[in-house]
């Protein structure tokens, strides 16, 4: 394999895992927290319902994905055009 062709495989996959980890990032980090919150709430107050920890987290989920995804859309897009534009670079 040419040097041109690994060094295109290496900045692909680096930036692939560096987009994935900012992608989901945010909303894994807020679901904690909701979920660190109602935990504490549960056990102050001892109620056990299921549904009170699922329902908040995709709210929240819902809510962060809404709010950032002009950010990540625009993350997502130039990961994608760094991809397409640099391929047939690498083969030939």
């Amino acid at each position: 394999m040419d040097q041109k062709v690994i060094d295109f495989i290496l900045q692909v996959t680096n930036q692939g895992l560096l987009v994935t980890i900012i992608v989901c990032g945010p909303p894994i980090v807020l679901s904690m927290i909701v979920g660190l919150m109602i935990s504490i709430f549960q056990a102050v107050t001892q109620i056990q319902e299921q549904s009170l920890t699922f329902v908040p987290k995709m709210i929240v989920i819902f809510g962060a994905l809404a709010a950032l995804m002009p950010i990540l859309g625009a993350l997502l897009m130039r990961f994608a055009q760094m991809c397409f534009e640099g391929f047939p670079t690498a083969i030939y």
